[in-house]
């Protein structure tokens, strides 16, 4: 049966939001994402998908071709998310360490219910009139429950010594040219740990309102997202990536430093020089499944200011072919250039050798994909993921690693981009 959507008017979106975080719980799948109100290549204000009318999880079996054959034969919304390691099924590379979170390597799902909300507005995409204001008036009557959860404290999985012995070692590869840059991460975790989801992801979207913030639900699994980042946008047969590679601490002074430490960021020569690297491989990847000389850097090294951080930021951009699906891209792009190093598989095999954990939904990627197989997904970072069965708390944070680093720094660095998500917590 065809989707209908219903729009109502003059809702107090804000509040229906968190209403909605309450509502999609009794849900098995739910996924909410959240633009904050950034204009850069805004999609749509604020997107769900609850319930699920059919879906695709990955298994021993599974394929990339296995998603392209699940969008053509629902040519409706799709929501779900693509774990790190699907790397496996893109390249020969396999992951041994430990993952305490348990997201499945994809999962992409038909949802019974689509809101769209956009200003005063929302749109609900159900399969009758009827059945959309019943759901509305559902939202509505939910009562807003304050929880709070046991204070949770984090600890990281290389202590400060480690941390550094690593970053040495990985720059002994880059200078024996094994490769040139490598995203190294480090897991924050707690065990034996109770939060309630809504309430820390409320918290950390205040604290850090960002343009790819996500609230998603599998089951007993959670991702609490507050990413800045996007991996891919389709929009008819534009492909565009907007990788970040170049971090600065924002101090959030006035506006005088504000722009003081944009221009520091945009003169340093370590950072441009990340950002360059991986804008050479996304044009690479994208030139896979793109057009002939349809890619272009679009927008170059450009500092955008988050609320703990400065962020350089490049677009590219390429036209595909009309039949080209959502899981050929996949194929050709993931996972992103800005959370593996280049070259990416010298990387990813680093990676896999000196972290002591599995990425999982880390660096993964979450979003949806319309009737007309035009997509939008941002890059997983910034982010809480929690196992509500096994009281399990995960946070990984990392940096690219290059000949030029400075091992402290990016120590530093990495505590900066965590910090909202510690406050969050505490």
């Amino acid at each position: 049966m065809e989707r209908k959507f219903s729009l109502f008017t003059s809702i107090d979106c804000e509040i229906f939001k968190k209403k909605l975080l309450y509502f999609g719980m009794k849900y098995s799948n739910f996924c909410l994402l959240e633009n904050n109100d950034y204009k850069f290549d805004q999609s749509v204000d604020s997107i769900a998908g609850l319930g699920s009318i059919t879906s695709i999880i990955d298994e021993k079996t599974s394929s990339i071709s296995d998603i392209s054959t699940f969008q053509t034969n629902n040519q409706d919304w799709i929501f779900g998310h693509i774990a790190y390691d699907l790397k496996n099924k893109t390249e020969q590379l396999y992951s041994e360490n430990i993952d305490r979170i348990g997201f499945s390597d994809f999962f992409l799902f038909v949802p019974e219910i689509v809101i769209i909300i956009s200003k005063d507005t929302v749109s609900i995409g159900v399969h009758s009139k009827e059945e959309a204001q019943k759901i509305l008036e559902e939202i509505d009557k939910v009562d807003i429950k304050f929880y709070k959860s046991e204070k949770s404290t984090l600890q990281p999985r290389f202590d400060h010594q480690e941390y550094l012995k690593t970053v040495a070692s990985l720059q002994d590869h880059i200078a024996r040219g094994d490769c040139y840059e490598v995203c190294f991460c480090v897991e924050y975790y707690s065990e034996n740990c109770t939060i309630h989801p809504i309430e820390i992801f409320l918290q950390l979207n205040k604290l850090s309102p960002n343009p790819f913030a996500a609230f998603y639900k599998v089951e007993e699994k959670f991702l609490l997202c507050a990413s800045p980042e996007r991996f891919l946008k389709k929009k008819g047969m534009e492909v565009i990536s907007q990788p970040i590679k170049g971090t600065l601490k924002r101090t959030g002074e006035s506006s005088l430093s504000d722009k003081k430490e944009k221009q520091q960021l945009l003169n340093d020569e370590k950072e441009r020089a990340e950002n360059i690297m991986i804008v050479d491989l996304v044009r690479n990847d994208l030139s896979k499944i793109c057009k002939q000389g349809s890619v272009k850097v679009r927008d170059f090294l450009e500092i955008h200011s988050f609320p703990q951080v400065h962020q350089m930021i490049s677009t590219i951009s390429g036209q595909v072919d009309k039949d080209c699906t959502f899981g050929e891209i996949l194929q050709a792009t993931f996972p992103m250039g800005s959370m593996t190093g280049a070259p990416k598989v010298k990387a990813m095999q680093l990676i896999e050798q000196y972290e002591k954990t599995r990425r999982g939904l880390f660096s993964g990627s979450i979003g949806y994909i319309t009737p007309q197989g035009d997509f939008d997904f941002n890059v997983v970072i910034r982010s809480l993921l929690y196992n509500e069965e096994e009281k399990y708390l995960s946070c990984q944070v990392g940096s690219a690693i290059t000949s030029k680093s400075n091992a402290e720094k990016e120590f530093e660095e990495c505590s900066a981009k965590i910090e909202a998500i510690i406050t969050s917590l505490s």
